[in-house]
């Protein structure tokens, strides 16, 4: 659990001659209205739009179920130092979203999430959310590492896996965790040119022109 490791279409109709240059201004307006709809952004075209648009519409977890995950992702990558939990990059939020567009997540999610509620009842009296941070923490140590958990811990190992591999997903895939990993993506270089050895070594140099316009050294 170290910290580091998604037409609307008008029909018109004339009468008489007279009418003719108000119908094609009103074309000219209503053909404009497809081409508008189908623009998509600059990731995402109408139809993803939409998708997107129901998937966070409704609504999967309830309330304590997204209070569970809040606590178990805050686990997985607390705040510290460098950057917020996975709580501030809002990774609760992420989970819901994923497996209402993963619905293959959901069974396992669920049955986990109930998993270590019964588990927690069984041992500590309370829902995992009602325990100390202390009994917390008792149980996760014993799903968090899969080569020292028990047999009977499997199906919790089984829960912790996913809930730990969606948490680091969506916190480092979010603008906080993208600066957490110091990632810059691609950026635009100075370019020095050839290295004075290579160029003496062939017995070449740059022209004036290159040297203005193309390499620019550093002082």
């Amino acid at each position: 659990m170290d910290r580091r490791k998604y037409l609307k279409t008008l029909a018109v109709s004339t009468v008489g001659v007279a009418s003719a240059a108000a119908l094609m201004e009103a074309c000219k307006t209503e053909e404009k209205k497809p081409e508008a709809a189908s623009t998509p952004t600059i990731d995402r075209t109408p139809d993803e739009l939409k998708n997107d648009s129901q998937l966070q519409a409704n609504k999967f977890f309830d309330a304590h179920e997204m209070a569970t995950i809040a606590v178990l992702a805050d686990i997985i990558i607390p705040k510290d130092d460098k950057s917020g939990s996975a709580t501030d990059a809002k990774v609760p939020d992420f989970i819901e979203f994923i497996v209402k567009d993963m619905p293959q997540h959901q069974t396992p999610m669920r049955g986990g999430l109930k998993w270590l509620d019964l588990q927690c009842s069984k041992t500590y009296a309370n829902a995992f959310v009602d325990c100390s941070a202390a009994q917390q923490i008792e149980l996760i140590d014993q799903i968090a590492y899969p080569e020292k958990a028990k047999p009977e811990m499997q199906q919790g190992v089984s829960f912790f896996n996913l809930m730990r591999d969606l948490t680091a997903t969506g916190f480092f895939t979010s603008k906080m965790g993208i600066e957490d990993l110091g990632y810059v993506g691609n950026r635009p270089n100075q370019w020095n040119g050839v290295p004075q050895d290579v160029l003496d070594q062939y017995g070449l140099k740059y022209d004036q022109k290159t040297l203005d316009e193309c390499v620019k050294f550093d002082s």
